[in-house]
């Protein structure tokens, strides 16, 4: 353990002995900036959104709903959002929330030299644009778009926009630059020690937004804990001895460490599915793979039950939709899948006129990802129907190089979360003449997708994913195995503890004395 990670570890066996109300959680990496929605990862986004808050927010199954917004009106043309804002809600140096602080806000994430990463996505850039933001009243925000987008209230809540956060004019300096989150969340920032812990605190202030329990970023958020600090420690071997020890109360951790940590009398861990997808990506206009039988069979030839246990330590479950288990949109169609049949794949390949050809499945072998295990176990039982499947194993940067281009037969890949459906399908497909990485270019498929974006009734978004599904299944441009799941290992004397999107939430988490 280096000089950096003992101090830290240190530290919280201190603050373990001295305050029993700290809560004391794990960051495997530090996070990089304190400024929501700018020069971020997931782990910065983790910590902000305990500070700060936007408009609007995803609950649990990753609907939106309102947060600071007590509700949102959309005109009948579905081009004018009108946000009514919740009284009471107050700021962490106590001034009150205004729709004046949400026009402040809003006009400072348009500046480019904010650097905002969602940016691109409310300018026009990419077709949704916010044509105007104004504060009719102290109690009222609007915003009216260039066209009518079922996306909009999904992009103010996504977490890599910083829930497109509402925080008041001296979280900069006199000069614009950045100086910390005054936010209205549930927690105030304390102290960030760079590289070692960041510390937050409870804000007696704080209003919560309705509700009996916790539901994602939404329902009751109470901070139930004095001061809850992220200690930066890398190293999977020392964050679960100090699990084990005591020092440490809540942590992330690989499903290796699992089965030992769960027979630990202190301890508790918790698994929930996330949207992270997990799979085995084709290239359609592989002069092999182009054949939709040849893939069909590839898809019957594989074992999921069996493969989803092996990658994972029995942990999840298979799920072979482009959308994950926990949406609300996941329903019965989404639940029917990939058929493990070795007879009809043996079948398919006499159809498709399959002569032994090499198919290559390209992976990695990063710890944090089942790629190369998936990769194995999918060869064996490709093998086993008579394909012809080698792997070739790359570095990451390798291998996502390949992918970016288009330049691979398989690959055994992972794509990152998204939670509305939408995006979910979006993120595989298009034509591949502009975008290579894309996997999925059915025009049929691609309309539905457009539509999708556009239509706001859930019911009726639901046939269209619904339709979606049924294509990715019978057309079989990539074969989606399962999806991630969040791994918790936490100390008996916190409850409450309840990972959320491969998040750490610990609003609602207390500590027994």
């Amino acid at each position: 353990m280096n000089r950096i990670l003992a101090s830290a570890f240190a530290l919280a066996l201190s603050a373990g002995a001295v305050q029993a109300q700290t809560l004391t959680a794990v960051l495997n990496a530090d996070m990089r900036s304190s400024n929501p929605g700018v020069n971020r990862d997931d782990n910065t986004d983790m910590i902000v959104l305990h500070v700060v808050e936007g408009l609007v927010g995803y609950d649990e199954g990753g609907a939106v709903g309102p947060l600071l917004a007590e509700k949102v009106d959309i005109s009948q043309d579905g081009k004018t959002y009108t946000f009514t804002l919740r009284k009471g809600v107050k700021f962490h140096n106590g001034a009150e929330l205004t729709s004046a602080d949400a026009l402040w806000s809003w006009n400072r994430y348009m500046d480019p030299k904010t650097d905002w990463r969602c940016l691109g996505d409310l300018d026009g850039r990419n077709g949704l644009k916010v044509v105007s933001a104004t504060a009719p009243d102290a109690n009222t925000f609007v915003m009216e778009l260039n066209a009518p987008n079922a996306l909009f209230l999904d992009t103010l809540a996504r977490t890599d926009c910083g829930g497109t956060a509402i925080i008041h004019k001296d979280s900069v300096k006199a000069d614009g630059s950045w100086d910390k989150p005054i936010g209205t969340g549930p927690f105030t920032f304390g102290e960030w020690k760079r590289g070692q812990s960041v510390q937050l605190l409870a804000y007696s202030g704080y209003a919560s937004p309705k509700g009996d329990k916790p539901d994602g970023m939404l329902g009751s958020k109470r901070p139930l804990v004095k001061e809850v600090r992220f200690m930066v420690i890398p190293d999977a071997a020392t964050v679960k001895a100090g699990l084990m020890s005591g020092s440490l109360d809540i942590a992330s951790v690989p499903a290796s460490d699992a089965v030992e940590l769960k027979a630990h009398p202190r301890l508790n861990v918790i698994t929930v599915t996330n949207p992270v997808r997990h799979g085995l990506i084709m290239q359609t206009r592989d002069p092999v793979l182009k054949n939709v039988k040849l893939r069909q069979a590839i898809a019957a030839s594989i074992d999921f039950p069996e493969l989803v246990a092996n990658v994972t330590d029995n942990l999840t479950k298979p799920n072979n939709s482009p959308i994950y288990t926990t949406s609300k949109y996941f329903g019965e169609v989404e639940k029917q899948g990939f058929k493990y049949d070795p007879a009809r794949a043996k079948k398919l390949l006499q159809e498709a006129g399959y002569k032994g050809e090499k198919i290559v499945i390209l992976a990695n072998k990063r710890s944090t990802v089942p790629s190369f295990n998936t990769a194995v176990i999918a060869q064996q039982m490709m093998q086993a129907v008579g394909i012809n499947a080698e792997i070739e194993v790359l570095e990451w940067a390798t291998q996502l190089d390949r992918y970016n281009k288009g330049n691979f037969q398989m690959e055994s890949f992972s794509y990152s979360a998204r939670i509305d459906p939408a995006l979910g399908f979006e993120q595989i497909s298009g034509p591949k003449d502009k975008q290579p990485r894309k996997v999925w270019e059915d025009p049929e498929a691609l309309a539905l997708i457009d539509k999708s974006m556009v239509v706001s009734d859930p019911a009726e978004r639901q046939k269209i994913f619904d339709e979606l599904h049924k294509r990715f299944i019978e057309q079989v441009p990539s074969i989606f195995t399962h999806n991630d799941i969040d791994i918790v290992a936490h100390s008996k004397r916190a409850s409450g503890v309840k990972p959320w999107m491969s998040k750490l939430l610990l609003w609602e988490v207390s500590v027994a004395n």
